[in-house]
Parts: C-alpha cells; sequence; structure tokens
C-alpha cells in the first residue's frame, strides 16, 4: 500500500446527549471525502478512539467505509493495551473495510512496555491482521515511546507496513527513515515540523490541521517533494499558528470547533473532554482569518 501524501484523523461526531452520531458522520466524512487528501484515519487519537466502547468503534467503522470511496486509504486505529484485544479490533476493523489498521503503543503499564515488550506485541498483531498494519508512536498521550530499535526489527515483517511517529523530534523521524527498508513508510505526525519531516524522508502526515485546511497542507506536501522549499518553509511557517492552537492548546474539542467554522458538523467532543471556550473560538478565527480561509 503507497502512503505518500497527506492523511487526515477524522473526528468521531457525538451528539449533545454523548450518543454517537452516524448521520452526522457520514455528512461529514462526505466532506472531507470530496476534498484532495490522499486518505484517512478513523478511530484514531482525534477520533476519541479510547473513549467509546467496542460496539460504537465497529458501528463508526461501517459507516464510515460507506462514505470514503474505494481507492483512497482507509485507515482504521485498532490500538489496545492487550494484544488479545488489538488483535481482535483489527480483525474486526478489516471485516468492516479497514484498508490497513494504526496501531498506537500499549502504554497503562508504562515502566514495564520495553522494546522487546512492543515487538512481541506488534508481532503478534501483524501475524493475525488481514490487513497491513501501522505502527503508532504518540509519546505524548500513551506515556511510553516506541524506540527506533524495536521499530527496525518490526520493519522487516511483511505485514508492517510503515508507522505514525507523533512527535515532533525530526532527529528521530530520520533516524527511523534511515534505520529502516525503504518499503517502510514513515507518516508524521506533527504539524509544526511536517516540512522538516519530508525533508530528511517522511512520506507525509497525518495531521489534524489536514481536516481542516486540507488544501493547503496537500500544497506543502507537493511544494516539498518538487523541491520548492522556499514556498514550502513560508507556508509551513503560515500553518504554525493554527496547528499549535490544534493540537497544544485546544485537542479534540479545538478541532472540532475549527471544522464548524468552515463548515463541518464535527458533533461536540465525548465527556470529559469539553469544547472550546470562548476565547478559544475567537483565536480559532482570527488564525482561519489569516491564512485566508472563511470562517
Amino acid at each position: 500500500m503507497h502512503l505518500s501524501g497527506m492523511f487526515a484523523p477524522l473526528p468521531t461526531p457525538f451528539d449533545e446527549q454523548d450518543r454517537l452520531d452516524l448521520d452526522r458522520l457520514q455528512r461529514a466524512y462526505a466532506r472531507f471525502a470530496a476534498g484532495p487528501l490522499t486518505g484517512f484515519i478513523v478511530l484514531g487519537s482525534n477520533g476519541e478512539a479510547a473513549l467509546m466502547d467496542e460496539d460504537e468503534s465497529d458501528r463508526a467503522i461501517a459507516a464510515g467505509r460507506e462514505v470514503i470511496p474505494k481507492g483512497r486509504p482507509f485507515i482504521v486505529g485498532t490500538g489496545r493495551d492487550s494484544t488479545r484485544a488489538a488483535v481482535a479490533a483489527s480483525k474486526r476493523a478489516a471485516e468492516l473495510g479497514a484498508d490497513a489498521v494504526l496501531v498506537r503503543t500499549p502504554g497503562f503499564f508504562k515502566s514495564q512496555m520495553t522494546a522487546e515488550v512492543f515487538v512481541r506485541h506488534y508481532t503478534a498483531v501483524a501475524d493475525a491482521s488481514p490487513v497491513p498494519v501501522l505502527l503508532y508512536n504518540f509519546t505524548a498521550v500513551t506515556g511510553v515511546n516506541l524506540p527506533v530499535a524495536a521499530v527496525t526489527r518490526l520493519a522487516v515483517h511483511p505485514n508492517i507496513i510503515g508507522m505514525k511517529e507523533s512527535g515532533g523530534d525530526v532527529a528521530q523521524i530520520a533516524d527511523l527513515v534511515s534505520s529502516t527498508p525503504a518499503s517502510f513508510q514513515v507518516l508524521a505526525g506533527s504539524s509544526s515540523t511536517i516540512y522538516a519531516a519530508l525533508c530528511v524522508g517522511a512520506s507525509g502526515g497525518i495531521l489534524a490541521l489536514a481536516a481542516v485546511l486540507p488544501e493547503p497542507c496537500v500544497r506543502l506536501f507537493d511544494l516539498a517533494t518538487q523541491g520548492r522549499h522556499e514556498d514550502a518553509r513560508a507556508l509551513q511557517q503560515a500553518l504554525v499558528p493554527m496547528g499549535r492552537l490544534l493540537s497544544g492548546a485546544y485537542g479534540v474539542g479545538g478541532l472540532k470547533a475549527a471544522l464548524r467554522l468552515v463548515g463541518i458538523d464535527a458533533g461536540v467532543p465525548r465527556p470529559p473532554l469539553a469544547d472550546v471556550p470562548d476565547a478559544g473560538i475567537t483565536a480559532l478565527r482570527e488564525a482561519l482569518a489569516l491564512l485566508g480561509e472563511r470562517a
């Protein structure tokens, strides 16, 4: 599977009574699918997967698959803290139409998550998964880091095709690229450093920013891969303020609020996550205005 380009982690809509809202989901996903992005991730961190039960997850996958057209990678987050549960979630996702699965590192027993544990966990998932597997390292959320040495060992597995590295450490991304086969695709997850990540060999990005601003994100990828570095650097700098609001400042609530400002209804965050305060809405609107987007 070719994973070169810009991907968006899609939000999961919930209604004001804290129920999964599949009608909203399909309307929002149809809007995303009409844009220029390479592909889509559902039930990732920005999809609030950790706050959903298995039945809700399965219904969201099925509803999303109905809307996202074949030929656009439809990647499902199936990370769980037990290997057994991650295997089961990956098998269900494949049955429901996933093209690949994105498996975050288990992190509940942080002190015991060694490189050897990660290798055993991911090998078992990849052996059992009917579809290709991507590793997912998001230390800011899980509290654990997937070592480069473990990735190097896992990258030769025939059913592990790449990974998402959500940290902004460009040196780590460079190490991941240089220590794995050319067929292993490293996707960056930080919008603040995506240009630099592309310069050191990342094949693309999985960015919350791409859900809100797909065209500029795709343009940044194109500029970087075409060697138009001055233009790419200028666009990267212009995107940083909005990227910081979506990641560090407001998270999932910020993503859903920003989407409302650009005309996409992705519902409200699931408690205990909260919507963005009025000051945050103002900040998001101003950041969009600076980029020439209608808000």
